[in-house]
């Protein structure tokens, strides 16, 4: 597979980084533009990092063309610190917020939001896993502060094939922590979105925070300082120390995908990835099977059984230990849904994915 293949990453994050960002990490590791400091070392009020800060928000503005009238953050906690931050910034207005629950991390941000307020499912929780109601089922309340879903659940790999929208004009939220930067969106659609930075766009220690001005200024007053949207948006995200590392590495990222072609290039190599593992299991018999809705099948996590649509256990781990013996790593289904998965983030190649499918149609000839 050759040096650069060294190991072929589908985890599901942390999740791969471009090869070459990390090079350049690596050479600037002890001395940060020839400081003779790391930039791990440097004060986070300093110019080095003012304009590292500076610059990935522009990146960011730049690369998913955000409107004037939104600001950007870098904040700590994670996805799961932005499920209470979200609901601690912007539930204050009712006091209620709609829910789409889809999966793992939408129910888990559910029931983080319904210690700061009341939470309205706007579906019942699907009878089967796998899937999302039409649009036009959903119960939404006139008076929620807003509406949340999660545009790609990396769990359950199903991802949202619309952005949801409110006859009553409620803000959107959505949390886009392993499917942003994969394709266009327009941000004016949203009032926030929240992501995660450990899959598509640096490592973890960083969650972007993208969102309107008119939903700033009114946080509850238990909401903690670290979490107050209002609060890091007057400073700059450097109201406290930031994730100054996780940030340099993020500004590296970002200027990686400006330089490969931008968003419009990162959508059609994910829909060509993803479409190389999809057709390889619809043509396999169902020895491979994706238990997902066709019309909400993630191209970024895609999980699937092994020896038909319940998945053989035994040959599900032989499929892992044979794609190990040839440095394919982290495909191993998450411990709530078993099976295997593969995450096919922004810096896993084309290559990568076709030597995974070429493995998997071997895989078949051989225990089919």
């Amino acid at each position: 597979m050759g040096s650069s293949h060294s190991a072929l990453n589908f985890g599901a994050g942390p999740a791969k980084l471009p090869r070459e960002v990390l090079a350049e990490v690596q050479t600037e590791l002890l001395s940060y533009q020839d400081s003779g400091m790391s930039l791990m070392e440097m004060s986070h009020r300093g110019k080095e990092y003012t304009k590292i800060n500076n610059d990935a928000q522009k990146a960011i503005r730049e690369l998913l063309n955000v409107p004037d009238n939104y600001k950007v953050l870098f904040m700590q906690g994670g996805g799961t610190g932005a499920f209470a931050a979200v609901a601690l910034n912007l539930m204050n207005r009712t006091g209620v917020a709609d829910y789409a629950v889809t999966g793992t991390w939408s129910s888990k941000a559910a029931k983080e939001a319904a210690k700061y307020g009341k939470v309205n499912l706007v579906f019942p929780k699907a009878d089967k896993p796998g899937s999302i109601p039409p649009e036009s089922s959903w119960t939404l309340n006139p008076d929620a502060s807003y509406v949340y879903y999660c545009d790609n659940e990396t769990v359950d790999g199903v991802e949202f094939p619309f952005i949801p929208t409110s006859p009553h004009g409620v803000p959107i939220v959505s949390d886009m922590s392993s499917s942003i930067m994969t394709k266009k969106i327009d941000i004016s659609k949203f009032g926030c979105i929240v992501a995660g930075a450990q899959k598509n766009i640096g490592p973890a220690g960083v969650t972007v925070v993208i969102i309107r001005e008119d939903l700033l200024g009114n946080p509850m007053k238990i909401c903690p300082t670290v979490f107050d949207f209002t609060v890091i948006s007057q400073q700059n995200s450097v109201h406290n120390t930031p994730a100054t590392f996780s940030v340099y590495v993020m500004e590296k990222v970002l200027q990686w995908i400006k330089k490969n072609g931008g968003l419009q290039a990162m959508e059609n190599q994910s829909q060509d990835k993803s479409k190389l593992l999809y057709e390889e299991m619809e043509n396999s018999n169902n020895f491979y099977s994706c238990p997902i809705d066709e019309n909400c099948r993630s191209r970024i996590n895609v999980p699937f059984r092994v020896g038909g649509p319940q998945g053989n256990e035994e040959l599900e781990a032989k499929f892992l230990e044979e794609a190990e013996k040839l440095k394919m790593f982290q495909l191993k289904g998450h411990r709530l849904v078993g099976g295997i998965r593969a995450s096919l983030y922004n810096a896993v190649t084309r290559d990568e994915v076709a030597l995974l499918v070429k493995f998997m149609k071997e895989f078949r000839a051989q225990f089919s």
